[in-house]
């Protein structure tokens, strides 16, 4: 015997989320013609902060009842108490199986969070994902995956669970502050970098305008087309990338890139890096590799590690040393069942896996990345490259 099961879910650009006669969020993943009813609403602290008063007005407008569990959501408390402490609200909140949807309203750690809570809770329990963070809206709100780090361990613990929608509203992003702005760049950069070449050459266009103008709606007629369409191109190509492989099952993953040693550097250097900075340093290890190999020619190296800097994302930490980036490629062998399946980039656009990167090329990659600092690749390459 065997059985099926036909997963869908949808992401949607949805502005004015919190204009409260529109009625968008308050039906948002209910079955059917079904009303607004009632509605649990997990919402990230800081959040709640800057848009508390506006959410309780708009689901007392659209005639909701509600309630609301307010979490403080950072990567140091991304752990199951935080997801019990979670599901306790929807026990309390006595939340029905089927027919109201946990609402969950913050970053990728909410999200992910909330997430994970949902598929435990009854076994399975539909959630709606409102992104409010830029790396949240391109990345962790896209795919199937939630979790939460365990033994100091990223997202070591986790399920695949995709919210019935996820609704974005880019009005979000103009409470962000613009290191998270560029956090979140970071993973617009990764499908830039695996698969898009209009992407790329859009954020080397504009690059540090998109930075300073938050990658808002509304900062101009151009600004706004230009952050729209980079927007659109990331969410696009990453819902490409998940939709013929959404469980993981070929672990030949382009939107791996950035993501072999990310998760040791991340961990170490918790909490003085963001998500998106870790990635960048994964990214630009990878493309220090792939140069040293012969995959990226140095004017390519020169672009890419540019395009960091004009994102206004660096290159290196110093918890980057051999030892760790040793122990976060092993950990990733062990992940990608046995291989090291590492995307290298062969060209921008374009990424190959190779499964026999040595101790002694990650040496020699690292100290170039350290030589090459967080500015730019304009002086010294060709010499560090014979290190």
């Amino acid at each position: 015997m065997s059985t099926s099961k036909e997963v869908s879910y949808e992401v949607r650009l949805s502005p004015g989320l919190l204009d409260p006669d529109n009625p968008a969020l308050a039906v948002a993943g209910l079955p059917g013609t079904a009303g607004p009813g009632r509605r649990l609403v997990v919402v990230d602290a800081t959040v709640y902060g800057l848009y508390g008063t506006r959410l309780r007005e708009y689901f007392e407008k659209q005639d909701v009842e509600y309630g609301l569990c307010v979490i403080d959501a950072h990567e140091s408390v991304k752990s199951m108490q935080t997801v019990f402490e979670i599901v306790s609200s929807m026990d309390a909140f006595g939340v029905s199986r089927r027919r109201e949807p946990v609402i969950a309203i913050g970053g990728g750690v909410l999200t992910d969070l909330v997430g994970l809570a949902a598929s435990l809770y009854r076994r399975s329990t539909p959630y709606v994902r409102v992104p409010t963070t830029l790396i949240c809206m391109v990345d962790a709100a896209i795919g199937a995956k939630t979790g939460v780090n365990f033994h100091e361990h990223k997202n070591r613990l986790g399920t695949y669970h995709p919210s019935a929608v996820t609704l974005v509203d880019r009005e979000f992003l103009g409470t962000l502050s613009t290191r998270h702005v560029c956090n979140g760049l970071a993973e617009i950069l990764k499908m830039a970098m695996v698969k898009d070449t209009e992407l790329f050459e859009h954020l080397a266009a504009h690059g540090p305008y998109l930075v300073q103008n938050g990658m808002r709606a509304g900062a101009g007629p151009a600004g706004d087309e230009v952050a729209t369409e980079v927007m659109r191109l990331a969410i696009h190509g990453m819902l490409e990338e998940l939709e013929p492989n959404l469980w993981e099952h070929d672990l030949r993953r382009p939107v791996d890139f950035g993501h072999s040693f990310s998760p040791a550097i991340e961990m170490q250097a918790l909490p003085q890096l963001l998500h998106g900075e870790a990635v960048c340093i994964d990214m630009a290890l990878s493309s220090v590799l792939a140069h040293r190999r012969g995959l990226l020619d140095e004017s390519q190296l020169h672009r890419v590690l540019d395009v960091m800097a004009g994102l206004g994302l660096s290159t290196w930490h110093p918890v980057c040393t051999s030892e760790l980036i040793a122990r976060g490629l092993g950990d990733t062998v062990r992940h990608r069942d046995g291989q090291q399946l590492l995307p290298l980039p062969d060209c921008i656009g374009h990424v190959r896996f190779v499964n026999d990167v040595t101790q002694d090329e990650l040496d020699a990659a690292l100290r170039v990345l350290r030589g090459i600092g967080t500015a730019s690749a304009a002086s010294g390459l060709s010499a560090a490259r014979e290190v």
